[in-house]
């Protein structure tokens, strides 16, 4: 990719002469004379660097400065004719990634317009890093799902949501029918193609406010906001049949299928998160005390 670098001078042969170096030197250019003009090109055009000088018509260099860092991904080195005027700090603190005094020596300015680029990579590259640590910090690494601990800190904003605007939220607990037995005539290695399998089969039922969990070994929950126990008990089921009409090979030519028993349950104001994950824990044991393969609603009026 070709950089583009957005000069900014009123004195038309150091902005001409400029520009002239900076394409020379491989990258992409642009001229303005105000910092008017600059901020209406960089509305238009991508910049990853913006070198201005300090004195300008109407906004100086530092107040450019400003409303770059403010509204734009671009980094800027100022450029002063004026030593005494304004320092290193003053601009720094404006955001600034640089500072050089005219007349500026063009070789020097390629090397500092460098080694702002590689800053800006490497400060991107950290970037990426730390959101895919945060990503894998809440995701489960066989199905892709989020993992129990986030599971535990979404379904306290939620609640806080229903809470404070009174919506409704339900919750959705999923566990594999005869998973050890899955397990134990084909292998870990095909149970894990079921679970990662039922993990898309879930989000491929859900709408785009739900998420989808994996609680722990064979069990998934999913978070359902603004969503009545009624409306839940419409997903489960069509999860249900989902996973019911889905085949899997685990063994050469051997067709197979599993089932789910599904608890679903309803939050109810003020109450204690765990007293609601209870509740959807005791709801899908009910499907499976009544044959498995079904779905069961529990809600705090029907617990003894």
């Amino acid at each position: 990719m070709t950089e583009h670098i957005l000069i900014v001078d009123d004195e038309p042969s150091i902005r001409d002469s400029m520009q002239q170096f900076i394409e020379r030197s491989g990258f992409n250019s642009f001229a303005a004379s105000s910092a008017e003009e600059a901020l209406e090109l960089l509305h238009k055009n991508k910049m990853e660097i913006v070198i201005t000088d300090i004195r300008l018509p109407g906004k100086d260099g530092l107040e450019l400065t400003e409303l770059i860092k403010k509204d734009h991904d671009a980094d800027v080195i100022v450029m002063t004719g004026f030593t005494g005027a304004y320092s290193y700090e003053e601009a720094i603190n404006k955001g600034a990634s640089d500072l050089v005094f005219k007349p500026v020596r063009f070789d020097e300015l390629l090397l500092r317009v460098k080694r702002v680029l590689k800053e800006r990579q490497s400060s991107k590259e950290r970037v990426q890093m730390l959101e895919k640590l945060q990503e894998l910090a809440i995701t489960d690494g066989l199905t892709n799902l989020y993992n129990s601990r986030h599971f535990y800190n979404q379904l306290k904003s939620e609640i806080d949501r229903s809470n404070r605007y009174d919506h409704s939220i339900a919750l959705l607990l999923l566990d594999i029918d005869n998973f050890k037995l899955y397990n134990d005539a084909y292998g870990h290695i095909e149970g894990d193609k079921v679970l990662v399998r039922l993990g898309q089969i879930i989000k491929s039922c859900l709408r785009t406010p739900d998420s989808a969990y994996r609680y722990g070994g064979e069990e998934f929950t999913v978070i359902l906001p603004q969503t009545s126990g009624k409306e839940a008990d419409t997903v489960a089921q069509r999860i249900r049949t989902a996973v019911k009409d889905e085949t899997f090979y685990p063994a050469s030519g051997e067709a197979n299928t599993i089932t789910i028993s599904i608890g679903v349950t309803e939050y109810v104001k003020d109450e204690e998160v765990t007293a609601f994950v209870r509740r959807a824990d005791k709801a899908m044991y009910l499907s499976k005390e009544h044959g498995r393969n079904r779905v069961s609603s529990l809600f705090t009026d029907e617990v003894s």
